[in-house]
């Protein structure tokens, strides 16, 4: 079997041009002790040999491990069983290749073992910080974390720590619009609502927005409101056996399109008829929104850019930037299609 070919070294440039390996160093770094024609002479060979600086080691001379942590503190399971996370991987990634700094992401391996993902992180000390996401309200390590001294931001809304650095969307405002749409533009007056784990900030967010709507326009009382988790199944369940139509609800508002989406499968198996009967919304538009039957009106959250934008929040912080902004709120746009009774655009893209 032939053998790899070896690494190119500082030495191998060294001796092609009659330096010392040091000098080499000096020039590619730009050091001024090393004269102009002898960098010239110096980056040529470099380039004819094909050597590549080691990222280790300048990591090290900079006292930076070059690469952060997406902290995610739920079960592996959980993260890659959800297409949120999928938005949130992208737009971290390619915020960290811009700068040519890695990604890794701690997640935990079950839900019992609920400090592994921070702890993986703050002990090891192998990232120069971390963008945390869908950690639950009463988590203690988030604190923790932000105590470490290493830079961390935020994705989602933690009025339970308002010096932390944290980008996300307003989701009471956003709830509470898309309930008063089928309110308003539908007429719809008996509505229930299906939120996520309660233990989370964003479904408690988007209960309380429902909420605000249903009490704004007088119809608390015939209002009701269901614990869902995020899933399919939630959804169905949440669904499965009540009354709707004239006889019972005539609207529901899913916390998210997951939900939504199980909730039309169980809505149509018991002959319940959408927009007919009911009225459906969801939340996020990830993508099965575009493709149930039918397309379901639903807010569609940038979770791409506020991942993005988050690392870029927390490279700016990593640099010693003083100008950091503790909070960026990012707006959401409802999108109207046929579940509430709205026409369906003719072409519905992602970047409408």
């Amino acid at each position: 079997m032939a053998k790899s070919p070896r690494a190119v070294t500082l030495k191998d440039v060294a001796e092609r041009v009659g330096v010392s390996a040091a000098a080499v160093s000096m020039a590619l770094a730009g050091h001024r002790r090393i004269g102009p024609e002898t960098t010239d002479r110096i980056r040529a060979a470099a380039a004819e040999l094909g050597y590549v600086p080691s990222s280790a080691g300048k990591a090290l001379r900079r006292q930076r491990s070059d690469a952060i942590a997406l902290v995610v503190p739920n079960s592996t399971q959980h993260v890659f069983g959800h297409s949120y996370f999928t938005h949130v991987l992208t737009g971290v990634t390619s915020a960290a290749n811009d700068r040519d700094v890695q990604v890794l992401v701690s997640t935990n391996s079950s839900e019992a073992s609920g400090l592994t993902a921070y702890e993986r992180v703050m002990r090891a000390r192998t990232a120069d910080g971390a963008v945390v996401t869908s950690a639950g309200i009463e988590d203690p390590n988030i604190e923790r974390l932000a105590a470490s001294g290493l830079p961390v931001v935020l994705i989602g809304n933690y009025p339970e720590l308002p010096s932390a650095f944290s980008v996300g969307v307003d989701d009471v405002a956003a709830s509470r619009s898309i309930t008063e749409h089928l309110i308003l533009e539908h007429g719809r007056t008996r509505l229930l609502h299906v939120t996520g784990p309660l233990d989370h900030r964003t479904a408690v967010d988007r209960r309380d927005g429902f909420l605000q709507a249903v009490a704004a326009h007088g119809l608390a009382d015939d209002a009701q409101v269901v614990e869902g988790d995020f899933s399919e199944r939630s959804g169905w369940v949440a669904v499965t056996g009540r009354r709707f139509g004239a006889d019972g609800f005539d609207g529901v508002v899913f916390a998210n399109d997951d939900m939504a989406f199980g909730g039309l499968q169980a809505l149509r198996a018991e002959g319940w008829s959408v927009p007919g009967d009911v009225a459906v919304v969801g939340f996020d538009d990830f993508g099965i929104a575009r493709v149930a039957s039918p397309s379901i009106t639903t807010v569609r959250v940038p979770a791409e850019a506020m991942a993005r934008l988050a690392t870029d929040r927390l490279f700016a912080q990593i640099e010693g930037e003083d100008s950091v902004p503790t909070r960026d709120e990012l707006p959401v746009v409802l999108v109207r299609r046929a579940s509430c009774g709205c026409a369906s655009p003719p072409i519905d893209l992602l970047d409408d």
